[in-house]
């Protein structure tokens, strides 16, 4: 074991004896709702360690403390996707109200339940009765109010199961945007002028189906699927109804890996994931330990849900990563001159389902929504001028499709063929899901709802009058899958994983393959691997896309002062974009501010370049591969120029005194910030820490352009050893609690921004050793 591979196993063993020696708290607490005697144990990194009686009692305190940690969080995720944000906060929100109701789950709430399995609708019902115990505890005086809630005028509500499902704007689905843009540059500048837009794997030439014409999408068309998709956003009292700034899709991804016994140091298996979201504070994802008679479930998903879907059970192991299969349409409409309630359909006209809705504001008079939906799905745009109409069809109007809410079927899973039976059920969104059991086998599955579409790609809009129409979905043996492969490992990292020869339909766009291509020659490398180097490997630096680009620079002779000094600061440069890294400043600032700008303005039409802008690092690889000399010269020349400007204004005229993570520091921003006073500002605020890595290293750490801030990433990161589970190690910043004043508010972001991780303890022993507080809890008489 190497000397950073010995410290970081030393960091979870040094805190676990710490905790051992201090003496928990305890508490004592009856609870409306629980039905027998039960204990929640909190550990000293904040996760909750719940035993019950029964199931169903496991699940209501799950909701109870969620609720406990997380509330504030959790009423802003349901207000959010079921549109009832107005009713809290002002006329502002109207908008975004009426955009989430457009993609709520309106079928048979029988089908949608079954959909997920047997047990489905019992724990969304014990779920949100412990949440609805916890409001009502505040509701009585017994509990303070949140501090946000007081910052906003807000009150906590109580919550029915079906609104556990119903929601479906919070998922990650594909590809609506990337149509729209690809018609939107062919109207400018042809079919060709996409080559730099966006990679298609496998390779295809796009086609425009009979009947689109691409001149007849409008730029905006998509403002509602926007609204209703993104977060909510303070500013001084109102709402900001624009996106916050984009992310590349490269942001939005995960890395996983599953090693089988033969391949690591224990004779063990190691499963690792390390989910990339947006970060926040709090994070996107919470840790829980479910223990109860016939039942055991730990690891994290997303506060809102019950069970957990990144995690273990004590007999298999699971982790996901998205796997971008194509799960969206975009329908353009001929709309009926006399009649705009009708659109073409066939040889006739179809009406429009029509629904009135009112939206409660706060301060203002009730608002009535009208949505609109065809066949297809919700009506997002009307071009009433040109009678035309345009709506999204996505795989979330089908039963099943709540966002990780499959968790719900697989985490109690047994073994290969319970879990694979489980993943065939899985809807939303199409994930890349790893297995591991305690008898040594190791598998992956590609799981999710993939649309047939029998006569074209899915690569543009299509008109919607019956002739490009979804013929169901594929099977889910017709997914690909492995297990026990001969190798002896299996990773997955959002790239183009189809396998040779696989000749259905699934999808022409993925992530960089970056991070997949480090993990890959990690593992197939070391044949005696171990958690501590899985860690290692979850916070490697190395951009390895750094051995396609800078072997460009080979035969440039610079001319510009400027230009010499950045070839000669990247020329020997390892691709380790590591915080202390001169050369991971340049390279990082010139790949993703100048490189694919300079290349798109000079290679595709001006009214193209506009809509491509940086354009798919990718594609623009490929292309300078091939340009002719000249003009690749003149690319990397402009662009490198420009880059090392930027830099040296940034940091100063010496290269040797530049580090990245002078750029690249992680600060995580309360999103009630902007409503409260400076000095509260920076009490709700975690960070700065300079940081490592980039989007496209296994460390993922995408910043933003505007002031290089680390704006996505993997803010949790788990790495299991399988049948010794107590040896496993996460972390999750910047921690587990939403609450300001809990001690596990930030009590992780250090550790996280270090590379650093802690046990994520499971036999009772362990947890007893690491327990802070025990909460002794009893049913209410009441």
């Amino acid at each position: 074991m190497g000397a950073r591979a010995g410290l970081l196993a030393a960091v979870g063993l040094a805190a676990l004896a710490a905790s051992a020696a201090a003496e928990p708290s305890r508490l004592a607490r009856s609870v409306a709702g629980l039905q027998a005697p039960a204990e929640i144990r909190v550990d000293r990194w904040g996760v909750a360690h719940i035993y019950a009686g029964s199931v169903r009692d496991a699940l209501f305190l799950q909701g109870y403390n969620v609720a406990r940690d997380r509330l504030w969080q959790i009423d802003l995720w349901r207000k959010r996707g079921l549109g009832r944000l107005a009713e809290d906060f002002g006329p502002q929100y109207v908008a975004q109200d009426r955009a989430a109701r457009l993609f709520l789950y309106r079928g048979d709430m029988d089908a949608e339940w079954a959909a997920y399995g047997p047990e489905a609708k019992g724990y969304a019902e014990a779920f949100t009765a412990g949440i609805n115990a916890f409001v009502d505890e505040i509701e009585r005086g017994e509990r303070p109010l949140p501090e946000e809630f007081e910052i906003t005028g807000a009150r906590p509500a109580r919550w029915a199961p079906e609104e556990v499902v119903r929601i479906r704007s919070h998922g990650l689905t594909r590809n609506a945007a990337a149509e729209v843009e690809r018609a939107r540059i062919t109207c400018e500048a042809g079919l060709e002028a996409n080559a730099l837009n966006r990679k298609l794997e496998p390779a295809r030439e796009i086609a425009l189906p009979e009947g689109l014409d691409p001149c007849a999408i409008p730029a905006e068309v998509l403002a509602d699927y926007r609204l209703a998709t993104q977060s909510v956003s303070f500013e001084a009292g109102e709402v900001v109804v624009a996106a916050a700034e984009d992310l590349p899709a490269e942001a939005i991804g995960s890395n996983n890996w599953t090693i089988a016994p033969s391949r690591t140091a224990t004779g063990r298996p190691i499963l690792a994931n390390d989910p990339h979201r947006a970060h926040g504070v709090p994070s996107l994802r919470y840790i829980v330990h479910l223990e109860a008679p016939g039942f055991s479930a730990i690891g994290a998903g997303e506060p809102a849900l019950p069970g957990v879907s990144i995690g273990h059970n004590g007999t298999i192991a699971f982790g996901l990563t998205i796997f971008p299969a194509d799960q969206e349409d975009l329908y353009v409409y001929e709309i009926d001159p006399a009649n705009p309630g009708r659109y073409r359909y066939g040889d006739g006209w179809e009406e429009m389902r029509v629904e009135e809705e009112t939206i409660a504001v706060r301060g203002g008079e009730p608002q009535t929504a009208t949505l609109k939906f065809t066949r297809h799905g919700p009506v997002v745009f009307e071009d009433v001028a040109n009678h035309r109409a345009y709506a999204v069809r996505s795989v979330w109007g089908s039963p099943g499709t709540s966002a990780y809410f499959g968790s719900a079927d697989y985490m109690t899973a047994r073994n290969w063929d319970e879990f694979k039976s489980a993943m065939s059920r899985f809807g939303a969104p199409s994930e890349n899901q790893v297995f591991a059991d305690t008898s040594g086998h190791i598998g992956w599955i590609a799981a999710g709802r993939v649309p047939v579409r029998p006569n074209w790609d899915g690569l543009t809009p299509v008109p919607g009058d019956g002739r490009y129409e979804w013929d169901g979905y594929l099977p889910a043996d017709q997914l690909p899958s492995a297990f026990d492969p001969d190798q002896g490992w299996l990773a997955t990292a959002n790239q183009f994983n189809l396998p040779p020869g696989y000749e259905r339909q699934v999808s022409y766009e993925w992530s960089n393959d970056a991070r997949f291509t480090r993990i890959a020659e990690v593992l197939a490398a070391d044949d005696s691997v171990t958690l501590a180097d899985s860690m290692a490997l979850q916070t490697d630096p190395t951009n390895a896309t750094a051995r396609q680009i800078l072997p460009l620079l080979a035969g440039l002779s610079p001319r510009d002062a400027k230009v010499a000094s950045a070839v000669a600061l990247l020329r020997d440069w390892d691709g380790r974009a590591s915080a202390d890294s001169a050369a991971a400043a340049l390279y990082e600032v010139w790949i993703f501010k100048h490189l694919g700008r300079v290349a798109v303005a000079r290679a595709a039409p001006a009214p193209a370049a506009r809509i491509i802008g940086s354009g798919d690092l990718p594609a623009v690889t490929d292309f300078l591969a091939t340009a002719d000399a000249a003009t690749r010269d003149a690319i990397l020349s402009e662009s490198l120029q420009a880059a090392f400007s930027e830099v040296r204004t940034k940091l100063g005229p010496d290269t040797s005194a530049w580090r990245w993570g002078d750029l690249h520091q992680a600060r995580f921003e309360h999103p009630l910030s902007p409503l409260v006073p400076q000095g509260d500002r920076e009490r709700l605020a975690v960070g700065p820490a300079p940081m490592s890595g980039t989007m496209l290293s296994p460390l993922a750490a995408t910043w933003r352009a505007s002031d290089y801030r680390v704006v996505a990433g993997g803010s949790f990161r788990m790495v299991l050893d399988v049948g010794e589970w107590d040896n496993s190690r996460v972390v999750n910043t910047p921690g587990q609690s939403g609450d300001p004043a809990s001690p596990h508010y930030r009590d992780l972001f250090p550790l996280w921004a270090k590379g650093d991780y802690v046990p994520l303890v499971y036999s009772r022993p362990a947890v007893e050793a690491a327990t802070e507080t025990v909460i002794a809890l009893t049913p209410a008489s009441r």
